[in-house]
């Protein structure tokens, strides 16, 4: 189990157990309560203790911050490709056409919580830090335990975690930068599509062309909020939708069998070291052939 220790210094002396698993170990309420119900879950000085109880200066305080296996997620066994990994978190390198989470209408679907739970050994049950789509490739983060996950989440769309992805639009996007705040609510009559919408929830992207060629643009773009659709929704109502979105734009699997979309690059602050961690994923192949010319189909459509 996985475990935090702090020695409270001068400045701590006489303060209670819970204020430090609160501001100094950053615990939230929820986490606090699993960790009384455990017998080694929070110790001062090796011995378990209440969160009323007072520390003293020299004092060592440890808590819990590992996982008790529940069984949730079935292990599967699938290649990943990981590009980072500690004993909190792992970062992997996401392929295009593979979900994240598990759903209830197939459960004996392959997904990237089954796949990792089975890197993990199968007893640790990993949380997704952020959600990538289906068709969307590219990297993103696993912490191994809720109080990583809890940690992270409140990074998120800070300059403590960035995202940045490529995406490629169909026509020369006008203007070639800027941002789009545009709200974002559910499409009626829909439980999937999301649509603009004036009372829906703020929404922000910022966006830079980074080059033109084939009819299409190659894009970089930065949410600054996390809805859902967010980067492919954004690019469709401007009047250029995402190549091969066939929720929002027009699918056309001879271009490409997915939305153009990658997260390229991840800025994460560790929230137990405090490092800084920078990580970047190349075009896959079949984005890198809609700009390059070497996809068949653009070449067709080129040549009429």
């Amino acid at each position: 189990m996985r475990e935090l220790s702090i020695r409270i210094d001068p400045a701590g002396d006489g303060r209670t157990v819970l204020s430090l698993l609160r501001q100094e170990l950053a615990c939230s309420d929820a986490h606090i309560a699993r960790l009384k119900r455990r017998e080694t879950g929070i110790r001062l000085n090796g011995t378990r203790c209440y969160v009323t109880a007072r520390v003293r200066a020299g004092d060592e305080l440890t808590v819990e911050i590992g996982d008790e296996p529940d069984g949730h997620i079935v292990p599967m066994a699938y290649p990943l490709e990981i590009r980072y990994e500690d004993e909190d978190l792992l970062v992997l390198n996401k392929p295009a056409g593979i979900a994240v989470h598990q759903s209830t209408r197939d459960p004996e679907e392959l997904t990237l919580e089954n796949a990792v739970c089975h890197y993990l050994g199968g007893t640790i049950c990993p949380h997704p830090v952020s959600r990538l789509d289906r068709g969307t490739s590219g990297l993103m983060a696993f912490a191994k335990s809720g109080y990583i996950h809890e940690r992270l989440r409140r990074q998120m769309h800070s300059e403590g975690y960035q995202r940045v992805y490529l995406g490629i639009a169909c026509g020369r996007v006008d203007p070639p930068g800027g941002s789009i705040t545009l709200p974002i609510g559910m499409a009626e009559g829909s439980t999937y599509r999301r649509a603009i919408c004036p009372n829906g929830q703020s929404a922000r992207t910022d966006y830079e062309t980074l080059f033109f060629r084939n009819r299409f643009t190659l894009l970089r773009l930065v949410p600054q909020t996390g809805r859902t659709h967010q980067l492919r929704l954004h690019m469709a109502a401007i009047g250029f939708p995402l190549a091969g979105d066939w929720l929002y734009g027009a699918e056309d699997r001879a271009l490409i069998a997915r939305p153009a979309l990658h997260s390229y690059e991840l800025i994460l602050t560790h929230p137990i070291s405090g490092e800084r961690i920078r990580l970047t994923a190349g075009l896959p192949q079949d984005m890198r052939s809609l700009m390059d010319g070497s996809n068949a189909a653009v070449r067709e459509k080129e040549s009429k």
